[in-house]
């Protein structure tokens, strides 16, 4: 008889987990390199480039992470003392660890909404551009897309469109964090450079989704994206030979984006599963990408004594607050792993259900 601990391990903690494959690792051994600090590297020059164009957008930086290229954007768009308002769950508010007071000196406040789900009218309800002297003043807006502590949720272009429309009379600027905009451009069928044109500035990943071990590139004028460069050098994140991981992200590019299909229908499969046994839990018909959230309010169980149960049946989940776990599908799963992670999970909410 078979054990859970003798079975492979379900990693639905995120799409971050991947693994690159063996194509990609070709792709990184044959990469043609450069130093990126002095702009040598052929290879970041062109995946820089490549992303800028797919998204109409006259330049691109490389970096890291999503978390600096989110913070180098925003930067561009506000000055120290005035204020970036966002989502209040938005990944800019909540898990980057107030970088933009750290780093830029930027002012935070957050509308509510439900499910990360942009209204364009609570947005504008809180801006305040041009408050003078006294009060602080509203110069940019974020908006996440997908948004992650929503579930996954794709926002509406209606709504984008409005807000753009309405902030730019008033004189305030845009940014996207695009993460998992990948997702949301699957999902929803739009048009990269569609949604682009309504932002000054954006950032998207390239280890979310689709595969990449690392890397994130801002994108924007070439102004915002020249002085973006000096700022990633100040704060460290100037890197040498960089062009082995932005070959990672060409391969991703080439041949991962159809496959964020596959990532949405197994997220499908394991909302339906949870949700049939606990149809407060899970509500399948609001999961359209990657995420799904299970809400264990209503359950006689939290998040910690959840993940480790899972954890001991090979699954593994992640706890986002108490009462919140989070599965994340990804392009490093096959249905058979999601099949039973679907029974493992059912069978822990069928548990706590009658505990």
């Amino acid at each position: 008889m078979t054990t859970a601990s003798q079975l492979p391990i379900v990693d639905l903690r995120s799409d971050t987990v991947t693994r690159p494959s063996k194509g990609m690792l070709a792709a990184i051994s044959a990469a043609k390199v450069g130093d990126d600090v002095y702009g040598d590297d052929p290879t970041v020059n062109s995946l820089e480039e490549r992303a800028a164009e797919m998204f109409g957008k006259a330049a691109g930086l490389f970096a890291a992470t999503g978390s600096l290229t989110n913070q180098l954007a925003i930067k561009m768009l506000v000055k120290p003392g005035e204020e970036l308002i966002c989502d209040e769950n938005s990944h800019i508010a909540r898990a980057e660890l107030g970088a933009a007071a750290v780093f830029s000196g930027i002012t935070t406040r957050t509308w509510a909404s439900q499910n990360g789900i942009l209204k364009a009218d609570d947005a504008m309800r809180i801006a305040r551009p041009n408050s003078g002297v006294h009060l602080v003043s509203t110069t940019a807006i974020a908006i996440e897309n997908t948004h992650n502590f929503g579930g996954g949720t794709v926002q509406s272009m209606a709504e984008i469109v409005a807000l753009r429309q309405a902030s730019l009379s008033s004189g305030m600027t845009m940014h996207l964090d695009g993460a998992r905009i990948w997702n949301a451009h699957i999902a929803q069928g739009f048009e990269l450079k569609e949604i682009a044109k309504y932002f000054d500035t954006i950032s998207i990943c390239l280890s979310k989704g689709l595969g990449a071990p690392i890397g994130s590139v801002m994108l924007g004028s070439k102004e915002h994206v020249a002085s973006a460069r000096v700022w990633r050098k100040r704060y460290g994140g100037g890197m040498r030979q960089v062009g082995i991981i932005a070959a990672a992200g060409h391969y991703a590019l080439d041949n991962n984006l159809p496959l964020l299909k596959e990532d949405h229908r197994r997220a499908q499969i394991l909302a339906q599963a949870c949700a049939k046994v606990a149809p407060n839990a899970v509500d399948a018909s609001k999961v359209v990408t990657n995420i799904v959230g299970i809400e264990l309010g209503s359950l006689n169980i939290d998040s910690a004594t959840f993940v480790q149960a899972a954890k001991d049946a090979g699954v593994w989940v992640g706890a986002i607050g108490p009462k919140y776990v989070r599965l994340v599908t990804h392009l490093d799963l096959t249905d058979e792993l999601v099949e039973r992670a679907a029974v493992v999970l059912a069978d822990l909410l069928q548990k706590a259900l009658v505990a």
